[in-house]
């Protein structure tokens, strides 16, 4: 008989070159927003009024950014990281086309580089992934790396291929928006700072803070069909030196966005991703805080900016001392992201 269910990729089973085409393309709907607003707090305008977005030119209010990143991730799992002990980073992403409610994201990979961890029983996978809706328009693009484990340990090691990636997505080529601000409301937005307001170095504590329950994170994963075992066997995971699930990286990133609100309200759609981290675990019961730096900001014209915005989450510990990395340059304990990105924001003038 043969094996009906399938038990995942292992490291060994990764080669330089293959493109995985994910299964279950996924509707996304209003409903999956509304879950999405509930599980992460977020308050972002552009994505919670229909009006508001009308009055820059949409036809209504599209998916977070973020939403859709995770959905289409989520599509990635069971062919990348069901056997993952962690997800390790991201680079060059690509925001390139608004999603809306009604539709229908699906996902394909190809994998750019695999190179084997000194231990012999685990390896990092790279892989570049493409989101594409139900006209075959692709609506995002990012790189990621993930540690996978090794099915047979005594199995040598295949050459190592790193890829190499851009320290950030070039100005230039950052995506184009589909619409204008005429009528862009910064009361309603909930702030009055537009593009000008911000200053390259300027650091900001988003002051707010959540704290994550176990239901909430489980329910935020299966949302989005991640099925890494990670995040969903206690059993298993009990028997680990963590002792318990760990929360999926995206959990974190959506929560420190949210929190980014308070200082970065009208910053609302992420365009790119230049570099991204998951430096430290995070459990149930943990507090998240929230800071940002802005690195750099350009003129993308037509009354329209971007800043590039470092987004440095926390567990319990408050952002006023803005706490990122020690003497050595290494991450303190208690930093748990390390997200750097492009965010479009309005002008004033």
């Amino acid at each position: 008989m043969t094996l009906k269910s399938d038990p995942g990729n292992f490291f060994e089973d990764f080669v330089v070159g293959d493109e995985l085409i994910h299964s279950t393309p996924r509707t996304v709907t209003e409903a999956d927003a509304a879950i999405y607003t509930g599980l992460t707090g977020s308050r972002y305008a552009l994505y919670s009024a229909d009006s508001f977005a009308q009055d820059i030119g949409l036809g209504g209010a599209p998916i977070d950014p973020l939403l859709a990143f995770h959905v289409v991730f989520g599509k990635t799992v069971p062919d990348i990281s069901l056997n993952a002990v962690a997800n390790l980073g991201y680079a060059d992403g690509r925001f390139l086309a608004p999603v809306f409610p009604g539709d229908t994201l699906r996902a394909v990979s190809e994998v750019i580089g695999v190179k084997e961890n000194s231990n012999g029983k685990t390896g990092v996978v790279y892989v570049r992934t493409h989101g594409y809706n139900q006209e075959d328009e692709e609506v995002l693009s990012y790189v990621r790396w993930v540690m996978v484990n090794k099915k047979d340990h005594s199995k040598p090691a295949p050459e190592a291929v790193v890829p190499k990636l851009p320290a950030a997505v070039d100005p230039r080529d950052l995506p184009k928006r589909g619409y204008t601000l005429g009528d862009y409301d910064f009361t309603l937005a909930g702030s009055p700072f537009g593009f000008e307001d911000y200053q390259i170095g300027e650091k900001i504590d988003h002051v707010d803070a959540f704290t994550v329950e176990e239901a909430e994170h489980q329910i935020a994963t299966r949302l989005y069909q991640n099925t890494a075992k990670v995040h969903f066997n206690q059993y298993a995971q009990s028997q680990t030196p963590r002792g318990k699930r760990l929360i999926y990286g995206g959990v974190v990133i959506s929560l420190a966005r949210s929190i980014a609100f308070n200082g970065l309200a009208n910053a609302a759609e992420i365009i790119a991703i230049n570099a991204g981290q998951h430096v430290n675990p995070l459990g149930s019961g943990d507090t998240v805080f929230a800071w940002s730096e802005v690195l750099d900001k350009v003129d993308l014209g037509d009354g329209l900016g971007a800043l590039r915005l470092r987004l440095v989450a926390t567990k319990n510990l408050p952002c006023g001392e803005f706490p990122y990395k020690d003497a050595e340059g290494k991450h303190l304990p208690d930093v748990i992201l390390d997200f750097d990105y492009w965010a479009a924001i309005p002008n004033r003038g």
